[in-house]
């Protein structure tokens, strides 16, 4: 019986469609493997840090139950939460996000406690999912304090109620309406035993939402109950559960604190402090629409790794779309991110992008920004 015999020609054809199959079959393993896990937190205060810069936490005091948390690239959601507590008294916890100080536990990079008069802005911006079988409000807390404290207690609360479901009401007793930041709210009053809280509780649910936390800071100083001279310690977003609350989520969260009001000479943002960064804006503007060029400059003696500029979007406007940087969200308080292979600014160096945005109205600028959390100037 004759020998098979295998040309060279043939076994190379062989070989490459051998080495074709097992690229296909890798990039298939590649594409259908499981992501990695996100962090789930269950230790009563136990917490873990995303973005890089903020603090999510468990959080849970008000009820021996299991609470747990996890943490989700830009925010969290609320995996279990068993057991319930009287609607007439306290929730069993806040499960939250942070920028700040919570009891000796600060966010990375944080400009907090920052003395109120020195803050020009504090943009943040929020996406919340709700559920319907459970008995929570979806608030913010933002805590203030004669001093620059960042443990314990401070002196006065402020909440802001996006939603509540269930008979559960703010602390002390409603006192009037205001108009803050564009909205209507009912105004709560009252204490806790430990701290004045002045709550701010929308009419009706809002699933989300960008705005000036300094606004209601602002309001809350107007209302006698707390100071310019005083210090804005954290800034925080979550949840108060009575009743369940699996599936309750922080979508995505984004919070900065900008410097360079009129305050302390101290403060790190007060003019004639050197910045540690600058930016130059640039635009060329059409009726309804823009573009922008921004140029971000390393002041620093050391490189800026994984940088991040945040600033606020005038009302009206919105990013249409961006390159050598991502922008998100597309409106209101945003944060523009490297691009994974240039997401370096050596020191004294600079790294550009922009973008193409719409508007209403009259056009106007972003008036103040902050890399990796540090307020910086305009050239």
């Amino acid at each position: 019986m004759p020998r098979l015999r295998h040309h060279p020609r043939t076994l190379r054809a062989v070989s490459a469609a051998l080495l074709t199959a097992l690229a296909a079959l890798a990039a298939l393993l590649t594409a259908t493997a499981p992501a990695q896990a996100d962090t789930t937190v269950c230790e009563e205060f136990g917490s873990t840090v995303i973005q890089g810069r903020y603090v999510v936490q468990n959080n849970r005091w008000g009820t021996s139950a299991t609470q747990c948390v996890t943490a989700t690239d830009n925010g969290f959601r609320l995996t279990q939460a068993d057991g319930s507590v009287p609607t007439n008294g306290a929730p069993k916890s806040y499960p939250s996000v942070f920028n700040g100080c919570h009891y000796t536990n600060c966010s990375p990079g944080t400009a907090l406690p920052a003395r109120v008069s020195g803050i020009s802005s504090a943009p943040s911006s929020i996406s919340y999912g709700y559920v319907d079988n459970a008995v929570y409000n979806a608030s913010y807390d933002i805590w203030l304090d004669p001093t620059p404290r960042t443990d314990g207690v401070n002196r006065t609360e402020i909440m802001i109620w996006f939603n509540k479901v269930g008979p559960v009401q703010p602390i002390g007793s409603q006192v009037g309406t205001a108009t803050v930041a564009g909205r209507t709210w009912q105004v709560w009053s009252g204490g806790n035993g430990t701290n004045d809280v002045l709550s701010f509780v929308a009419p009706s649910a809002i699933s989300s939402w960008s705005f000036d936390v300094m606004d209601f800071v602002r309001a809350t100083v107007a209302r006698g109950l707390a100071g310019d001279d005083w210090y804005l310690t954290s800034i925080q977003a979550g949840f108060e559960p009575w009743q369940n609350g699996a599936g309750l989520a922080v979508n995505s969260f984004s919070s900065s604190v900008n410097t360079g009001g009129s305050g302390d000479p101290n403060d790190p943002g007060e003019p004639g402090t050197p910045a540690a960064c600058t930016v130059s804006y640039t635009t060329n503007v059409w009726p309804g629409g823009f573009t922008a060029n921004v140029t971000v400059t390393n002041n620093g003696a050391a490189p800026v790794d994984g940088w991040q500029l945040a600033f606020t979007l005038p009302s009206g406007q919105s990013v249409v779309n961006a390159w050598n940087a991502s922008v998100s969200p597309s409106s209101g308080a945003v944060t523009a991110t490297a691009p994974a292979g240039n997401s370096r600014i050596a020191a004294g160096g600079s790294q550009s992008f922009g973008f193409q945005g719409s508007y209403g109205g009259t056009f106007a600028q972003p008036d103040a920004f902050r890399l990796n959390g540090t307020a910086c100037r305009t050239a």
